[in-house]
Parts: C-alpha cells; structure tokens; sequence
C-alpha cells in the first residue's frame, strides 16, 4: 500500500509538472516569439486587409463567385477537388486533392470539362488554356497560379472593369513572385485587389 501511494504522488507530480510545462509555458513561449515583429503576419494567417478590414489570407485560395457571370470582373484561383460543380469555389473550412490517377476517367472528364468551360468563358480555343486552370491543386486552395492562367484571364477582366488590358497585364507582372520551387505564381487575392483599386 505505501508503495502505492509512493508511486501515485509521483504520477501526480508528474503529472502537475507535465500540465504546466507543456500546457501552459510552452503554449505562451509559443504565443510570445509570434509576436516578434516580422513573425506577426505569418502567426496570424498572413491576414490580407484592405481600408482596415480583413478581405482574405495571401496563403489560402479561395476562388471569387461573380454575382453576374456575364460581366465576371475577376480573376480565379486553381479549381479545388472538394468543389460541387467543376470550377466552383472549393470550400476554405477543407481541404484536400481527389487522390484520383491522371488516368482515372473521372478525373480525364473532369478536366476535360474545366478545360471547355474555362475556354468559354474567356473565349480562347480549348488548347489555349493553360494545364493549373484544369487541375486542383492537391490542397485545392492554393492561392496562387501560373503567369500564362493570369494572362489568359486578362481580356475578360479588362473588359468587365474598364482597366486598360495593357494596365492589367502590368498589374500581373506586379503581382507575379517565386511559388516556392522556382517556378512563378501569381497571388489572386493580391492580383483581384491591385486591379480593383486601378478601376
């Protein structure tokens, strides 16, 4: 019995100095180095604002949905495989690709069908459009795409907000930077808000 009791009191030591390390000091250690000026924007979702009001995350794609599809005055980000409808906003609260093989028949239809309605839509052939407007990327909220997608994009939006098409393409060289593994994007919440402002 008294070896029980020995043993329970450390446990419970154990225990108590468990719980205040790691669930205490540790999470305000945390807390505290965010806080170190240049580490603030990255702690706290890299938080876009626009006249003082949050408008989105520069890390998270989430596609603009046009109120008049006809008159559509903005960019779009990658498609997203968690999307209802092939090139629909991908829900922001998940995230995740199709896991489906470049030869699975759905995912060939799929694309094959993004392809079409992208064409559509910026009234190119089918083979103008650019392979990162077809497929998700494997979170499906990647925020940013490829130069040739931005510059596909660029009559449409001209069009529909009187931007001049060679001020838009400025604006895309603006806002184009290094992916991550050297390959260049073009950040579409940035691109969205730099055009609107040039309106």
């Amino acid at each position: 019995m008294k070896v029980l009791l020995k043993q329970s009191m450390a446990g419970l030591r154990v225990l108590v100095v468990l719980t205040v390390l790691l669930g205490v000091l540790y999470p305000l250690g945390v807390w505290l180095v965010s806080r170190v000026p240049g580490l603030q924007a990255n702690a706290e979702g890299s938080v876009v604002e626009q006249n003082g009001t949050a408008v989105g995350s520069s890390l998270i794609g989430v596609d603009p949905v046009p109120a008049d599809p006809a008159h559509d005055p903005w960019f779009h980000n990658r498609p997203s495989a968690g999307s209802k409808d092939s090139l629909g906003p991908g829900d922001p609260s998940t995230s995740g690709g199709s896991n489906k093989a470049a030869t699975n028949e759905d995912l060939v239809k799929t694309v094959v069908e993004r392809r079409d309605l992208i064409a559509k839509r910026e009234n190119v052939a089918p083979e103008a459009v650019p392979t990162d407007a077809v497929t998700a990327s494997a979170s499906g909220l990647d925020p940013s795409i490829s130069p040739a997608y931005a510059a596909l994009q660029a009559t449409r939006v001209a069009a529909n907000t009187g931007v001049p098409v060679d001020k838009i393409h400025q604006l895309i060289d603006a806002n184009t930077h290094s992916a991550g593994i050297g390959m260049p994007g073009v950040n579409v919440l940035e691109l969205n808000l730099a055009v609107q402002h040039a309106r």
